[in-house]
Parts: C-alpha cells; structure tokens; sequence
C-alpha cells in the first residue's frame, strides 16, 4: 500500500512539472538561446551543480565552449541563461540593467538572512533602494572612507607588530618563522569591519580566543552556506526535503548569527540609554539605530533589518578581502620574480625609513596591477550571487522570459584568449601596457570581479583599499617564502567565493630593522 502511494505521488509530480513546463513554453515567443544537452525531466541540469566533480563555473565554460557565449539550462524548474562574454555582459548592465537587478528567491537566503531582510539579497525594489543607499552613504562613500582611514591603518600595524612579536618570540631575533597567512589576514580584515559596523575588535591570543574563533567559523559557514543549492530551490514542491542537511546547517548557523548580532546590537542600545556613555565614535550599528525609524522597512522591524544589514556586510567583507589577499600573496609566492619587482617598487617609492600608507598607493602602480591581475584569474566570486530577469527582454538577439534566472561566468569572461592573451598565465603587465586603462569598477565589462550596474558589489573601493594598503604594508616589512621554496598550491573550492583549500604556510623574516619596526613613533603614518 505504502508503495502504490509512493508511486503514485512521484506520477503526479511528473505530470505536474510536464503541464507547468508545456504551458511556459506554449506561453513563450521568440527565439530562446540554445539550451544545453543533458538535462533531465525534473531535475533539469540540477546535476551540474557538484555532480562532476569539477567546479561549476568550470563546468559552465566548457558548456560555453561548446554553445556560445549564451545558452540556456534549467535549475529544476526554473530556466536560466548563462553569460560568459564582455559584450553581452555589457548589455545586461547597460540596456538591460533594471531588468536584471533582482534576486531570486532561494533557501539559504530567506533563512540566513532573516527572510530576505538584508538588502544584498532583497529583490529589487524600494526597500532595496532605500537601505543601498543608506549602506553606501553612512559605511562605503568615498567621505565615510576618509574618515574611517585610521581603523584600516590601526589595524594593518597591528597586524604587523603582532607578526614581529611573535617573530622575535619564537625564532629568537633571527632566522624565519612560519606563519599561516589566512589566519592572519583573516583576523586583520574581520577586526576592521568589525570595527566599522559594530565598534568591536577582537586581540588574537587572548582571552578573545575562543570568541573570534567562534565568530570567524560561524562567518565562514554563512558565506560557504549562501552558495549552496538545496532541492527545494531547484524543485519548490520538494522544499520539505533536505537530503544533505544543509537546511538543517543553515537554520542553526542562522541561529548562531542571531545570537551574535543579537548580543551586539543590545549593547548599542544599553550605551545610547546610558547617558553617562563615554562612546564618541559611530559606527554602522548606531548610525542605522538613528536613520530607520522613518523609513519604510517593507513590513520588517528595524531590529531584524539592522541584525540582516549587518551581518551580511560583516561577513562578506570578511571573506572576500581575505580570499583576494591569499590570492595575490599565492600568485607573487609562486612568480618570485613579481614579487622582487613590487619590493623593488616600494622600496624605490616609499623606503625603508616609514611604513607605506594609502597616499602611497597611487604611486605603486606595479601594486595595483598585480592585484588587477589576481582578481581577473582568481576573482572573489567567479559566479556572482544570483539574479533573476524581472522582465521580458532581448540578449544577445533571444528572447528570455520574466522570471528566468541570470548567471554571469567572470572565471570564463576574464579567461577569454580574444581578449586576454596567454590567458592562463600570471602576468601583471599587461595592465601597464596593453591594459592599461582597464579598472576593477564595473565599467570594462572585460573585468568584473566586482560586478557592474545597480547591482554591483558597493564595498568596491573598501576592499581595494584593503586588499592595496595591507598588501603593501606586509610585503614592505617582511621577507616571504615558502618551506623549501616549494610552489604555493592552488587548489580552490567554491561556495559563494572562491576560497584557497589550503592554508598558506609561509616564511616571513623583517626587511625593515627591528628598531624601525618596534618604535611606535616610526610605525605611525606621516600627516598629510
């Protein structure tokens, strides 16, 4: 009996999808994008998605290879195109950029996010126009910028007296100690935005041990739950299922989140009800306790939307600066005579009697190009977050349908040899010669690490000025290398970002002398 009825639900769920899907292709016009061979009744090409073995942007390429710069699959029930060329993804952010300024709906988003209560993955609309604009204003603007510099520099020395101290402590003021570097940066960038949104810093081996270890594990967990597809996004009326356990991983990283911010956002509350307070910095959490009480929150309450704000910025601010810094270090490790040459830049520009600052950084163009070119071969997010046509539209010279679902290929784009030559090669000067007048910032569509249009990444100029400021500060005092000059490995596993799976064991020994380094006068920045 149990099996007859077993049988007979998965029949009625095989005709449903047959009808709904006759009825959407009876519904369309237009000539489609080829769709991609391979895909199943259901499922759709559902399998694509980690059944390989091969990354999925990986996977998307090879299909590009094979259908062209645009072509069409099916997650589960819902359509989606895939775009891996400039000149499209020029069209998606230009012509068509409204009409692919959206989010999809998805689970990992309404549970982690408090049912889409941040805007970073909100569709778009009012509430997202509204809180973007707060977010960019009062955290991200070149202004905020300015005056937040002295937590980005604080933190950089810190980083570097902590490296030091311990250098001197272990390897007894000589030889070379061996750090592991995504720990390091990892502590560094979270205690920046830390700082930035929620007035907090955490000091590594102290009693804050265990707290930021929690803190950064339940960061991690976020973004790597925020790439995951779970079967209820690919087929809604098996949303009760959860094969793999990933709902259940996400409800309680969710709860652990909510714990967190929770706890933070009720001190906010506490010190601005103390009136003997002796706080005279804001940071990100009092600014939006100020500014939401006359905005319209779309039926959420202000508590949920700051917890929401907050820890998504928080955590992506985390990952992908770490991500790009690892990257850059792990290229110039594996091409020694890169890094010789960014030395010898900073050497030449800045010396060896003060510690580089971000003034410095325009003057460094070897620098930015070598970060450049990380981010064109190990971009953050090869696969930025996903989108969803909110309209009917041409691209490309198809017909795509409201509701489909947008995929943007930068690991392929950015690999492009018409574009790129030898492209699979670490080659920084090409952005000092024949690429030179391409940015990072959205409006060469050859390079988007960041995205482009209204959805773009809006912390752009934080973590370049991160990614540029710590890079130089670590590469300008310390000597690196790796045990035995071996060459970094370069394996990567994707959830959201593109993460190194290793850790990067280095050598680091001090170029600048001890007495430099150890004198609190000298490590400050020159006023300007």
């Amino acid at each position: 009996m149990a099996a007859a009825a077993v049988t007979l639900v998965a029949f009625l769920l095989l005709i449903s999808y047959y009808v709904y899907f006759i009825r959407r292709h009876k519904a369309s016009s237009g000539r489609k994008p080829p769709e991609a061979a391979g895909g199943w009744p259901l499922l759709g090409h559902l399998l694509l998605f980690g059944g390989s073995g091969q990354p999925l942007y990986e996977t998307l390429g090879d299909l590009a290879d094979k259908y062209g710069p645009i072509f069409g699959i099916r997650i589960g029930v819902h359509p989606a195109v895939v775009v891996s060329s400039w000149e499209l993804a020029k069209e998606c952010f230009t012509t068509l950029d409204v009409v692919v300024s959206s989010r999809p709906k998805f689970t990992a988003a309404k549970i982690l996010t408090y049912d889409y209560a941040s805007f970073a993955f909100a569709p778009y609309g009012d509430f997202w126009r509204q809180m973007h604009k707060i977010t960019v204003s009062e955290l991200l603007s070149t202004r905020r910028a300015e005056l937040l510099r002295g937590i980005r520099e604080s933190e950089v020395q810190r980083l570097l007296k902590e490296l030091q101290k311990e250098w001197v402590e272990k390897s007894g003021g000589s030889g070379e100690l061996l750090v592991e570097m995504k720990q390091w940066f990892g502590y560094m960038n979270l205690n920046v935005i830390l700082r930035m949104v929620a007035g907090k810093r955490y000091c590594v081996g102290s009693v804050d041990e265990e707290r930021v270890r929690h803190v950064r594990r339940v960061l991690r967990e976020f973004f790597h739950l925020m790439g995951s597809v779970v079967i209820g996004d690919a087929i809604p009326f098996l949303g009760w299922l959860d094969l793999g356990g990933e709902v259940k991983h996400m409800r309680k990283t969710a709860t652990e989140m909510d714990s967190i911010f929770s706890e933070w956002l009720e001190e906010h509350r506490c010190q601005r009800r103390d009136s003997s307070g002796t706080k005279t910095e804001q940071d990100f959490m009092d600014v939006l306790l100020s500014a939401l009480h006359n905005v319209d929150l779309a039926g959420y309450d202000a508590d949920t939307v700051i917890k929401a704000t907050c820890s998504t910025l928080v955590a992506a601010a985390t990952d992908t600066t770490t991500v790009t810094m690892i990257w850059t270090l792990s290229l110039l490790l594996n091409n020694r005579h890169a890094l010789k040459k960014l030395q010898d830049e900073l050497d030449e520009y800045v010396g060896k009697e003060r510690l580089v600052n971000e003034y410095d950084i325009n003057k460094l163009v070897y620098l930015q190009a070598v970060v450049k070119e990380t981010m064109r071969l190990y971009a953050a997010a090869p696969l930025p977050g996903p989108r969803e046509f909110i309209g009917e539209c041409t691209l490309g010279g198809y017909h795509i349908e409201a509701g489909t679902r947008f995929i943007l290929n930068i690991w392929k784009m950015q690999r492009d040899p018409c574009i790129w030559s030898n492209p699979l090669e670490f080659r920084p000067e090409r952005f000092l010669t024949t690429h030179k007048d391409i940015d990072v910032k959205g409006q060469h569509f050859e390079l988007l690490p960041f995205g482009s249009g209204r959805r773009s990444c809006p912390g752009l100029s934080f973590a370049l000025q991160m990614t540029h400021l710590a890079l130089a500060a670590f590469l300008q005092t310390f000597e690196v290398t790796t045990l035995n000059n071996v060459q970094v490995d370069m394996s990567a596993t994707f959830g959201l970002t593109l993460i190194k799976t290793t850790p990067l064991d280095i050598l680091v020994k001090p170029r600048l002398s001890y007495q430099l380094l150890s004198s609190n006068n000298t490590m400050e920045y020159p006023p300007h």
